[in-house]
């Protein structure tokens, strides 16, 4: 089954009743927990992204606090997990500002790592990524912002 474009879904979508359309957000929230944790946002979490990015950096905290320290092996896959569901919040998200925000938090993360983040390549790795990543993003926003993140990024090098 090949899938339609957004454009043949938009007009698809623009003939259905507000009833029909709230039957297919539910189906589609039915099927994937990532679809579910999109309406969740789009529909509780969007108007107040302050609290948003708050409830993200406390589940990076519980993430990083129950990582298995006796290995590299497994901090490495930890920090990789934590990322990639922080690339997921991000994506739900769509602003710059919160991009940046959750990346800083993430890098200052990993700096407080247990295990020095200078003594393991992979995770030093990871944290210069991440920093290209933010300068990048930082790049687009307002000068105000622009400054502020670039100053914070100054500290954390």
């Amino acid at each position: 089954m090949k899938a339609a474009s957004v454009k043949e879904l938009k007009d698809a979508l623009k003939e259905k009743s507000e009833m029909e359309l709230m039957e297919l957000c539910l189906q589609l929230s039915r099927f994937k927990k990532e679809n579910k944790e999109l309406l969740t946002y789009l529909l509780y979490e969007s108007h107040d992204e302050d609290s948003y990015i708050h409830g993200v950096k406390q589940e990076m905290d519980e993430l990083f606090g129950d990582i298995n320290r006796h290995s590299f092996y497994y901090v490495n896959k930890s920090a990789r997990k934590i990322l990639r569901l922080t690339k997921k919040y991000i994506r739900y998200s769509k602003k710059k500002e919160t991009e940046v925000e959750l990346l800083i938090y993430y890098c200052q993360s990993l700096i407080d790592l247990d295990p020095p983040l200078q003594r393991n390549a992979t995770l030093h790795n990871i944290y210069q990524r991440q920093m290209t990543a933010i300068r990048k993003t930082v790049g687009g926003l307002h000068e105000d912002l622009q400054y502020d993140y670039t100053m914070i990024m100054d500290q954390m090098a």
